[in-house]
């Protein structure tokens, strides 16, 4: 006779632990349907190179029944050239966020707490959450600022984007220059996901420039890049990310990836993401719109009396003293236009803006001059 057991109707019962105390990462909103203006996620408002589509085009039928490669050789070498590295310094990975989740695994696993920002890219608590890893936060200074001297303390890794989200300020290459070497014996991680929108005109707080570090991966042998191809180069929907670093950090990151899953970026991935890094042309005339049309709306926002942050990235962090920010970002969701705001603490009345086309940040205007007029 065969003994029945009763279900298990309390669906917590086969949870671990750690699944019970996770806070996951909550993603922007991906509204269904094109007629909403979507200025929440910091995704490019043009769509990728046509280089790219064609790519796309031409390898999707036959070669699908096909595993990839699942070490993306080729866009491995054509990311080295770009950069003028070799692939041996280049890791793929299947967005920047799987990168960075397996840096976190590869090199904070220590037994010093890691250091990053009150205030950044809320996936990093996460992955600290995921992974069992000691954290402490360093706040930002009263301007929203990055102070590195901050940083100058005991830890076991640090990370941090570069310019910083959701802030867009950024920082100079001599103030991370100060940090690497001040930390000789920690990994330190630099996000640049939105460095491609950083001006030479972009001052920092050393009235330096904001710029990228990546080629000094040739010279510091604990310091990771990652960048992401979802912003700059409007990938948002293929996820392809990459890290650039030393050998011996990309080995880490490599023997960590097979053994999670060594097929991460599909075949029209891999395709599509090398066409792009061959039009040059495009994507800085890409970039160059979404800088231009940041200063105009700034500018127009400055109008209507708000305070921008002064901002490298597709992206605004706006406040304004006369406004409820949960209260515009719901009336300008009524209209269906879609901003993004924060509950965190120190920047619960500001609202984060994605620079879009000029014609959809007029639209955005006439909504909050419509909210600030009622």
């Amino acid at each position: 006779m065969i003994k029945r057991v009763a279900p298990v109707t309390d669906k917590n019962t086969f949870w671990s632990p750690l699944v019970h105390q996770l806070e996951p990462y909550v993603p922007g909103e991906q509204p269904a349907g094109d007629e909403v203006i979507k200025l929440n996620t910091n995704e490019s408002p043009y769509p990728p190179s046509p280089k790219a589509l064609a790519a796309i085009a031409a390898h999707a039928i036959d070669n699908l029944r096909l595993y990839p490669d699942p070490e993306s050789t080729k866009l491995r070498e054509v990311i080295a050239n770009y950069h003028q590295l070799s692939s041996e310094q280049v890791f793929i990975g299947n967005g920047s966020d799987e990168v960075l989740a397996h840096a976190f695994n590869a090199f904070f696993r220590q037994p010093k707490a890691i250091l990053f920002p009150d205030l950044t890219y809320s996936f990093y608590p996460v992955y600290c959450q995921l992974y069992q890893i000691d954290y402490n936060l360093v706040p930002l200074n009263e301007r929203f600022e990055i102070d590195l001297a901050d940083y100058h303390q005991d830890n076991g890794g640090i990370i941090f984007p570069n310019p910083n989200a959701p802030t867009g300020i950024g920082l100079s290459r001599s103030a991370i220059i100060s940090l690497l070497e001040a930390n000789s014996r920690s990994v330190v991680i630099i996000d640049e996901a939105y460095i491609d929108y950083a001006q030479p005109s972009d001052a920092t707080v050393d009235s330096q420039s904001v710029a990228s570090v990546l080629d000094l991966t040739q010279q510091y042998n604990n310091l990771l890049v990652v960048h992401t191809l979802s912003k700059s180069r409007a990938f948002a929907g293929m996820r392809v990310g990459y890290a650039v670093g030393h050998v011996d950090l990309i080995e880490a990151l490599q023997r960590v990836k097979n053994s999670f899953n060594s097929y991460p970026i599909d075949r029209l991935a891999q395709q599509a993401a090398i066409a792009s890094f061959s039009d040059e042309d495009y994507f800085q005339s890409s970039v160059d719109k979404v800088i231009a049309s940041r200063t105009r709306l700034v500018s127009a926002l400055e109008q209507l009396q708000f305070t921008c942050l002064p901002s490298s990235a597709n992206f605004i962090l706006i406040h304004h003293t006369s406004i409820d920010a949960p209260a515009l970002a719901s009336f300008l969701r009524n209209r269906k236009i879609i901003v993004r705001y924060f509950s965190s603490p120190r920047i619960d009345q500001y609202i984060r803006i994605t620079v879009g086309t000029d014609q959809q940040n007029q639209l955005l205007l006439a909504a909050i001059a419509q909210f600030l007029a009622a």
